[in-house]
């Protein structure tokens, strides 16, 4: 335990020493959770002191190969893994929307390290302070960065070095091209088999009824749903006045010059609606709908989530 807890600290250096303050910060309060900080399901807090074997399970994408029984795949010409009395249940798949509106960043926004943080380092941070705070209680964390395609899939895994294949692929990732949220949501339902817990951190730049449909999907493979609706305090508040060039983050030729005076009810409105529609959606299928704006630091946003989470569940 030493020496993985040593691993992970080596892994976090490879973030602002602002950031690694800020997730420090908040293992204290997540400390508490440690029969499972998002859906309490670990069958012990405690691994390694009497690790048992329990049974087999045929083998999925992204189980360690070292766990594979060749004994019976000699037998039956299958592959099937180990399982233990002391696994985890928990295996989280983080989904992080890299896609061009994520480079949005609001003059209003949170700063790590004296930089005013765009919405998909936001994302970035968050992701990594999710993937810290459970591997370091021994659940299972992969990661998937998409726009309107998945850029990258890493299987969920337990081990210490995992945190630092997620944060060099969340620091190597650069927003861009167009959004393709619920396209993808579908996609990852089909190639996440094993049940687990689906974090969702995106803007959600998508028709409402097809991310509720696509979000549904998780669901019916059994999986758990958190759903971190990341924008900038600009995108909710349109605190604009006089004529002002909007240009489309996803296209970038695409340019308006616009009165924001005109629009600004009209788009205020939409934004409710699509917000409302969002959260009756998720609550309506048992989903923790967690809106955020870049405004509020990351690392209070998620200690008032944990907080209210751990709460409800006492």
């Amino acid at each position: 335990m030493a020496e993985e807890s040593s691993k992970l600290m080596e892994y976090m250096q490879l973030l602002p020493k602002e950031t690694t303050g800020r997730i420090t910060r908040l293992e204290l309060l997540a400390r508490g959770l440690v029969e499972g900080f998002i859906s309490g399901r670990h069958r012990s807090p405690h691994k390694g002191f009497s690790v048992e074997f329990a049974e087999h399970r045929q083998y999925v994408p992204g189980d360690d190969l070292a766990d594979l029984d060749w004994r019976v795949y000699g037998k039956t010409d299958r592959y099937y893994v180990k399982q233990y009395t002391e696994e985890t249940n928990l295996r989280a798949t983080i989904l992080v929307d890299a896609s061009g509106s994520m480079k949005y960043a609001g003059e209003s926004a949170a700063q790590v390290d004296g930089k005013v943080l765009s919405k998909f380092e936001y994302a970035k941070y968050l992701a990594a302070a999710l993937t810290y705070l459970l591997i370091r209680q021994q659940d299972a964390v992969g990661l998937v960065t998409f726009d309107t395609e998945v850029r990258k899939y890493i299987p969920a895994r337990s081990r210490a070095s995992q945190v630092r294949l997620i944060l060099e692929e969340l620091h190597n990732t650069e927003p861009g091209g167009e959004t393709g949220v619920s396209n993808i949501f579908h996609d990852i339902a089909e190639r996440v088999h094993r049940r687990g817990v689906v974090i969702v951190i995106s803007d959600l730049f998508d028709k409402a009824e097809d991310i509720i449909n696509a979000l549904y999907h998780f669901r019916y493979r059994k999986h758990d749903v958190m759903v971190f609706h990341i924008m900038a305090e600009e995108e909710l508040t349109f605190p604009f006045h006089s004529f002002t060039h909007f240009r489309n983050l996803e296209d970038v030729q695409h340019v308006l010059q616009i009165d924001p005076q005109a629009i600004k009810a009209h788009y205020l409105e939409k934004v409710s609606q699509f917000i409302r529609r969002i959260e009756l959606g998720c609550g309506q299928m048992k989903a923790d709908y967690i809106p955020m704006t870049t405004m509020e630091s990351f690392d209070k946003a998620l200690t008032n989530y944990i907080s209210r989470r751990k709460g409800s569940t006492k």
